[in-house]
């Protein structure tokens, strides 16, 4: 289970690092235009881009792993937020941010044997 929480968590990472803050940083037109749909003025592409950065390397930390879901729950529910403001696809843009969070907190379920305390799978 540990490996798979592992092998799940560094594709999530790889996920955020290279189809959303590496476009960003590079002021790539596959950031803009998305910025520019949910109405983000582009000059904030660099501060989401560090901020998607950090909430990774948090995740990825395993002492600092619980803070970095969480945060990076709350970044993927403003993301949510924007794309279901302006009336964006559903399943492929606005729940988008849900598939990831709940990617994210398997990941460190399967990772973290505390957090499988808190949260037991019971299977009846």
């Amino acid at each position: 289970m540990k490996i798979a929480g592992w092998i799940l968590s560094v594709l999530i990472a790889l996920f955020l690092a290279g189809a959303s803050a590496t476009p960003k940083i590079l002021g790539m037109e596959a950031a803009i235009e998305p910025m520019q749909v949910v109405g983000w003025p582009t000059k904030y592409m660099l501060l989401i881009a560090a901020i998607e950065i950090g909430v990774m390397v948090l995740f990825l930390i395993p002492r600092t792993a619980l803070l970095g879901a969480v945060l990076t729950t709350g970044l993927l529910g403003g993301s949510l937020a924007a794309n279901l403001r302006v009336d964006n696809p559903l399943f492929s843009h606005t729940l988008f941010s849900i598939y990831l969070g709940i990617a994210v907190w398997v990941a460190l379920w399967l990772r973290e044997e505390k957090v499988r305390q808190v949260f037991p799978f019971v299977a009846r």
